[in-house]
């Protein structure tokens, strides 16, 4: 038990090392980038406030590359100064050792599941919003060219989100069964009321009269069936500062309106399934750093150069793996699921071929 306790701690000692440098440096990478983005109150400070509040989000993006490197520094530095071969002459067995990694795996990966719920994004919604008051003087632009709602004879089309969550730029279009347009309204801003009922500004409204379009202008004009106010304040975020259920529930929203879902259902699976990756990287990381022979021989700097490559091999072969699997229509789940799977069988390989 006491062994196992010393490896695990010398396993988290290695991760929040590696973390603490990645997240420096992207961190120091992220704030130099976002400098060219100044305007208006959005100034240096501001502009520290925001890398501050969005590292987390990043950090959770580099948890492979943290678990592999932490992994491979940790236990590579117990091999060089012959620790584990001390262990291992105790007759402590190999699934020992796995137990004394795993238990700690599992915590990190319970951790990342949790964060991406309840910290990394909603702190980077929060960073978001503070940049678009401070940049945008809180004119908001609604990702992927704005927010569509089809039904059957109407398209709906909201574009913006200004101070305080009020609706901007709104667009509503009619058409006939023939698919022929008869009726398009403009509102500049809008007031929800209720029951998905919008009270709209600065109304320019088109009308088809005998063939053709007859404009009329309207101070306020009540539309029927748009969207709820709860459901605003997520659409002015990017899918990158949604949590796992934001994700979900935005997806199933998409759904039901007949919108693209692939890109957010794409993003839900791939985050949903990162720790899984996490775990299956520490696993590789294990027989890469531990040898009976070359790997006591081989620098720490070595074995950095490894997992690093490795971990330029894997985000490189998930970005192909992720292309051919949209190309051949793949279930998403799969998709996303591959890159842990090849993982986890190369470690499972390996494994099996270090002797201990």
């Amino acid at each position: 038990m006491i062994l196992e306790r010393f490896i695990a701690m010398n396993l988290i000692r290695g991760w929040l090392i590696t973390l603490l440098i990645l997240g420096s440096v992207f961190g120091l990478m992220g704030f130099i980038q976002e400098l060219d983005r100044t305007r208006f109150d959005y100034n240096a400070l501001a502009v520290a406030r925001y890398t501050m509040l969005a590292l987390p989000q990043q950090v959770v993006s580099l948890s492979p590359v943290i678990a592999l490197l932490g992994s491979m520094v940790a236990l590579s530095r117990l091999c060089q100064s012959h620790e584990l071969t001390i262990i291992a002459c105790t007759g402590f067995r190999k699934s020992q050792l796995l137990r004394a990694i795993g238990i700690p795996t599992v915590v990190f990966m319970m951790t990342l599941w949790l964060s991406m719920e309840f910290i990394s994004a909603p702190l980077l919604e929060a960073a978001e919003r503070q940049k678009s008051a401070l940049r945008d003087r809180n004119t908001v632009i609604i990702p992927d060219g704005g927010l569509w709602s089809v039904e059957p004879g109407r398209f709906a089309h909201l574009t913006k989100l200004l101070d305080g969550e009020v609706p901007g730029d709104i667009e509503v279009f009619e058409f006939d069964d023939s698919g022929r347009l008869t009726r398009a309204i403009y509102g500049r801003t809008a007031t929800i009321i209720k029951n998905r009922r919008w009270l709209l500004q600065g109304v320019r409204e088109k009308t088809l009269v005998d063939d053709i379009l007859v404009t009329r202008r309207h101070k306020e004009l009540e539309v029927a069936n748009l969207w709820k106010a709860e459901e605003l304040p997520s659409l002015s975020i990017t899918s990158e500062a949604m949590s796992l259920s934001a994700l979900h529930q935005y997806s199933e929203y998409l759904e039901s309106n007949d919108q693209p879902t692939k890109k957010y259902r794409s993003l839900f699976w791939q985050k949903l399934l990162m720790p899984l990756t996490v775990g299956a990287m520490i696993l590789l990381a294990t027989p890469m750093s531990i040898s009976s022979n070359a790997g006591r021989d081989r620098s720490l700097g070595i074995n950095m150069a490894i997992g690093a490559l490795v971990g330029i091999l894997f985000y490189l072969g998930s970005q192909i793996v992720f292309a051919l699997g949209h190309l051949l229509h793949m279930s998403l789940p799969v998709i996303a699921a591959l890159p842990c799977i090849l993982v986890l069988l190369c470690a499972i390989h390996l494994l099996r071929r270090m002797r201990w």
